[in-house]
């Protein structure tokens, strides 16, 4: 009897000491929730654990220490996972670096601090990033016109911006909801907001908010922008200092022949583009191609593109997925006239047979950007009034993983980019 329970123990002890890392596979076959697989990743730094993120194996799995309460939080978020002795993850890391391989290995050190730009009484499900986050359990706080002015961006790693328009005319939804209680009652709020602040107009207050996220991203913050935050914002910072708003907007005529005074090289991502002047048209500049867009849904897909792991890490996390083709989905900037895009702006998933982009990336100062094209990965034209998406029923959704690349993205240890 002694004997036996001698054997159990050192056979326990011997698995222990081999069994000491812990694999969250992010392939299609092998995770049951992609999403909160991140949120696990997500947790681990947050106890000042390092993870190994594997770029480019397994759909970019996380590799984990080996410890009993990190295989509790898995089971108990439902993330799938693997225990490999040293020697297979030694194997696997082998496997990676080999220069044969479009893979790499890299650290991710501490978790982000991460804040989002929004209205406090805007519901998590307004907003994808909002709502994934909460899904995945990654903690965040929220910050509006108030906090931004006050400086309060230097306290985060990254910033999310949504469906927000810059430019001070009310999302254009002049046309269709200009007698709508809820567009009179924004209308009015972001009035009154601004006078608090000290301007004269939203288009004022907006254009100092902008300029407050552009003087964080240049000083090394990370930006992540979906929908209409992506075109407002870079329209907003190239029209400082000129008034592109008409009358039923800010009271007042807009600057004569003001298309001419737009500064391109003040903008992150855009340039050459044409301001849409009319007021009754749900657009705001020639940047998006949601109108121009002649699919339909079942074809609407977009194609992530393939970076080098080793000499360009950055773009390959950020397209880290179990999929290269993705879901393609509506919003009021749904996507990116490739031809309005600068040189020096990567983008990372494209829909080339419409000469659209859907994802871009740029280095703007000592921070970076990043620009999603729509509002929400799995509701393909959501409208005002619409039914909050439940990712319980999107559980590996590769639309939604592009964001929580994002997320983790300013975690890693940085690389110099070759690109």
């Amino acid at each position: 009897m002694k004997r036996g329970l001698l054997l159990v123990l050192l056979w326990s002890g011997i698995s222990s000491a081999y069994a000491s890392r812990i694999l969250i596979p992010m392939d299609a076959d092998h995770q049951k929730d992609h999403l909160k697989a991140y949120g696990m990743a997500y947790w681990t730094l947050s106890k000042d654990v390092k993870v190994q993120w594997l770029l480019n194996y397994r759909g970019g799995s996380f590799l984990l220490p080996d410890a009993e309460d990190i295989r509790k939080e898995c089971t108990i978020r439902g993330v799938s996972y693997e225990v490999l002795s040293d020697d297979d993850a030694a194997g696997i890391l082998r496997e990676i670096g080999s220069p044969a391989e479009n893979q790499d290995a890299v650290v991710l050190e501490k978790a982000p601090k991460i804040v989002v730009y929004s209205p406090k009484d805007n519901p998590p499900w307004d907003d994808a990033v909002t709502m994934v986050l909460t899904y995945a359990e990654i903690p965040y706080d929220v910050v509006y016109d108030e906090e931004v002015l006050a400086d309060k961006l230097l306290m985060y790693d990254w910033l999310h911006l949504h469906h927000e328009d810059f430019t001070g005319q009310y999302g254009k939804f002049y046309r269709a909801y200009k007698m709508a209680p809820w567009y009179i009652q924004q209308k009015k709020e972001a009035e009154e907001r601004a006078a608090k602040l000290g301007f004269d107009k939203v288009s004022d207050s907006k254009l100092a908010v902008a300029l407050k996220i552009r003087d964080f991203v240049v000083g090394g913050g990370f930006m992540f922008a979906m929908c209409s935050a992506t075109d407002s914002f870079d329209i907003a910072l190239s029209a400082e200092g000129v008034d592109i708003c008409e009358p039923m907007f800010d009271g007042d005529p807009a600057t004569p022949n003001y298309q001419a005074r737009i500064d391109y090289d003040r903008t992150f991502a855009f340039t050459g583009f044409t301001l849409e002047r009319n007021p009754d048209v749900y657009e705001f500049s020639s940047i998006d191609m949601t109108a121009k867009r002649r699919m339909a849904k079942e074809v609407d897909y977009f194609t992530l593109m393939e970076f080098s792991a080793k000499w360009d890490p950055v773009p390959t996390m950020l397209c880290q997925n179990h999929t290269v083709l993705i879901k393609g989905f509506m919003g009021q900037t749904t996507s990116f006239n490739r031809g309005e895009i600068k040189s020096n702006v990567l983008i990372l998933g494209e829909n080339k047979a419409n000469g659209e982009a859907r994802y871009i990336h740029g280095v703007k100062g000592k921070g970076f950007f990043t620009f999603y094209g729509g509002h929400d990965p799995e509701d393909y034209q959501h409208r005002v009034g619409d039914p909050k998406t439940e990712l319980e029923l999107h559980p590996n959704s590769p639309g939604y993983r592009l964001i929580l690349n994002n997320i983790l993205f300013p975690a890693a240890k940085k690389k110099k980019q070759k690109t």
